[in-house]
């Protein structure tokens, strides 16, 4: 399976294919659930659909309300469930500062990740930023510091909302 180093910048919002991502997404997923040997069930599909419906980060409330009309009997319970299970797929991240989640589009192998998140659009962009975690792996080691894992969240404006 091929990844990208690097997603794509998601300029233009309005001629962004967004079912185009949430199929890349699902595709992945699908792939990578049958390599490991781990089930991929309706309401994580369909979680993860959701939060691949834009580039957003998105609420685990918002995500019941939003899959009630799919699954009437789903709980709060039934999404954190599917959550967890997103995450430790690596199909989704955590956006800490905003007690929400957003699709990986790095999915299939383990790394870290800068996460620009516009206080306008809201849209949020995941980057590699491989020179930047360089920097910090070199600032723990010299700390003596060991990290578990580094996400690092920069709130402000995207390219464009910037130029508007």
């Amino acid at each position: 399976m091929t990844i990208p180093a690097e997603p794509p910048p998601h300029t233009d919002t309005l001629a962004h294919n967004h079912q185009q991502c949430v199929d890349d997404a699902l595709k992945i997923a699908d792939q990578l659930c049958t390599e490991r040997g781990v089930q991929l069930t309706a309401i994580r599909q369909q979680v993860l659909a959701l939060i691949w419906e834009s580039h957003k980060a998105v609420k685990a409330y918002e995500l019941l309300d939003r899959i009630k009309p799919l699954q009437a009997a789903a709980k709060p319970a039934t999404i954190y469930r599917a959550l967890d299970f997103l995450l430790a797929q690596g199909l989704i991240h955590r956006v800490e500062s905003l007690n929400a989640f957003v699709g990986c589009s790095c999915s299939g192998h383990q790394h870290e990740q800068l996460l620009l998140i516009c206080k306008q659009c809201e849209q949020v962009e995941e980057r590699m930023a491989a020179g930047v975690m360089q920097v910090l792996a070199e600032e723990f080691r010299q700390a003596g510091f060991s990290a578990h894992s580094k996400a690092i969240e920069v709130h402000g404006l995207c390219r464009r909302c910037s130029q508007l």
